[in-house]
């Protein structure tokens, strides 16, 4: 894989699991202080594309959607999976 695009490829999981991060903690605020919430299909439309770490450290940084089991199994399971799969593609 050429240099480059390992470079977009890296600088794109940063983005997707920056906003996974960033849309967990603005939805904890939402959820404090009554105003409209993030719908739980965007936050995990966020995990699904490859944000899955940064969904799963902003549940446990902000703890929110911790005791929903489908958060507490889901996001933590797709951050491993998306791990190995990106581990594979740039040093297999």
């Amino acid at each position: 894989m050429a240099q480059t695009l390992k470079y977009i490829l890296w600088a794109a999981l940063a983005v997707v699991n920056l906003i996974a991060y960033i849309l967990m903690g603005v939805d904890k605020h939402r959820a404090r202080t009554g105003k409209r919430r993030i719908p739980e299909k965007t936050l995990f439309l966020f995990a699904l594309l490859f944000g899955g770490l940064g969904g799963t450290l902003g549940m446990f940084a902000f703890r929110h959607k911790t005791k929903h089991w489908y958060f507490a199994i889901f996001f933590p399971l797709l951050a491993v999976l998306q791990i190995a799969a990106v581990g594979y593609l740039l040093f297999a």
